[in-house]
């Protein structure tokens, strides 16, 4: 393995937003190796298990832990071994310059022109690190052997038609679970 293995990460974030402006965003968080931590379908409904009931438990303090960010949460599911959900980031201190959701082809042009990006805290990273850390932290205090995937993928929600279909597709993920690409 190459020594540069770790320095030369491709990104997946999109390069021309700064993720803590306003918006929604949905969020795809595996498990290492896609481990069914979280508790298995059964008749095409999740039956969590206890650190499925925990990573459930964080995802809904998300926003009473970070009142200063204007959090919403919409959507979300936790299946065996990965998590879905809609966040959203609602104006706040540290995004001064923040599109709405609805204009962020408009964003995306700005930030190019702007070439100015704000700090990497207060943002869907900094939130999704808080959320993953609160989970691993439950499980080695309650002796639960857990990994997260060192990363986690986004979409940016752009207009009603998208959020509509994402909801859609996450409450029905019990239903494809055995057609689904993180079904083992």
């Amino acid at each position: 393995m190459s020594s540069d293995f770790h320095t030369n990460r491709h990104t997946t974030r999109l390069q021309n937003w700064n993720y803590n402006w306003r918006g929604l965003y949905f969020v795809t968080i595996n498990t290492k190796f896609g481990e069914p931590y979280f508790g298995e379908i059964v008749d095409n409904k999740v039956e969590l298990n206890e650190i499925g009931r925990e990573v459930e438990k964080q995802w809904l303090l998300t926003t009473s832990i970070r009142p200063d960010m204007n959090l919403s949460l919409d959507e979300f599911i936790v299946m065996p071994n990965h998590f879905h959900g809609i966040i959203g980031i609602g104006p706040n201190d540290y995004n001064s310059f923040s599109p709405s959701h609805m204009d962020s082809m408009h964003a995306v042009r700005t930030a190019q022109q702007k070439g100015k990006f704000g700090p990497q805290s207060k943002n869907l990273g900094s939130i999704i690190r808080g959320f993953k850390s609160s989970v691993t932290t439950w499980c080695r205090i309650n002796h639960q052997l857990f990994d997260w995937h060192s990363r986690y993928h986004d979409i940016i929600i752009t207009d009603e038609k998208m959020l509509n279909k994402i909801r859609k597709y996450i409450r029905k993920n019990p239903e494809n679970w055995k057609k689904d690409r993180f079904f083992i």
